[in-house]
């Protein structure tokens, strides 16, 4: 069986890792690697630090990118961490405070969460026998981590942070995961969480994109955008946004800093 995708078909889905099927940056998650025993964070103000911080981080990968600034890597994911710390905080912590933060992040031990969604999502594609694969901007020692604690089979995931290695949102790292599930671009639809860096990049590279957006943080994407898995199928059908449809809504290009 196949996935309808606009007039096309699709034979398999590559799903981003980390708050797509995977909860990653969340208040619970913060509050855990933080303050694990002090006061509460209030919510809203870590879900509007997270989305600016999502923002900053989408358009600093996308420069990345299109050559614009150097290229992500692991060591940028961790300064975009500790910022996001700082703004959560309202204020920069001491090194090593956010040093360790950072570390509890990236492999934490708190309380196992879940979306609601994610495991449906990947029982409706199985029972379609539709391929599934993982892929991530996360080292692949947390990527597994967060897999095991959440139930996903390690051998799901196709492409991490390695040393040596593509990361993404870089051409060879989809390269690399496509080889890997054994289907082609043309036929697999890659689903992010982050809109330049996840759904465009990914459309760079010749795949059906969509754009799950749990933080809210893109909301004048109105094709191709959903903020729930059980919308995976439907968003799919309806095909690709038309060129420029985001940028017209106010979604314009990054731009690197003066």
């Amino acid at each position: 069986m196949t996935l309808p995708y606009g007039a096309a078909e699709l034979d398999a889905v590559l799903f981003d890792l980390d708050d797509v099927l995977v909860p990653f940056q969340t208040p619970s998650a913060w509050q855990w690697a933080w303050r694990p025993q002090g006061p509460v964070l209030g919510e809203r103000r870590v879900r509007a630090a997270v989305r600016r911080s999502l923002k900053a981080w989408d358009h600093r990968r996308w420069l990345g990118l299109t050559g614009k600034s150097p290229p992500t890597d692991a060591d940028a994911l961790r300064r975009h961490l500790a910022e996001t710390l700082a703004a959560i905080a309202g204020h920069p912590l001491p090194a090593d405070e956010t040093e360790a933060v950072v570390r509890r992040v990236l492999r934490p031990a708190g309380e196992v969460e879940r979306f609601p969604d994610a495991a449906p999502a990947l029982e409706r594609l199985r029972f379609r026998q539709v391929k599934v694969g993982v892929v991530t901007e996360l080292p692949r020692d947390s990527a597994l981590w967060m897999m095991h604690r959440t139930g996903l089979p390690e051998g799901m995931l196709l492409a991490s942070a390695e040393p040596g290695s593509p990361v993404l949102p870089q051409r060879a790292a989809f390269r690399g995961a496509l080889e890997r599930l054994g289907s082609p671009a043309e036929r697999t639809a890659f689903v992010g969480d982050l809109y330049w860096s996840d759904v465009r990049a990914a459309a760079r590279s010749g795949l059906a994109a969509v754009l799950l957006d749990r933080h809210d943080a893109w909301p004048k994407v109105q094709h191709g955008r959903m903020t729930t898995l059980d919308a995976l199928e439907s968003t799919l059908a309806r095909g690709a946004a038309p060129p420029g449809e985001a940028e017209g809504r106010g979604e314009s290009e990054p731009t690197a800093p003066a």
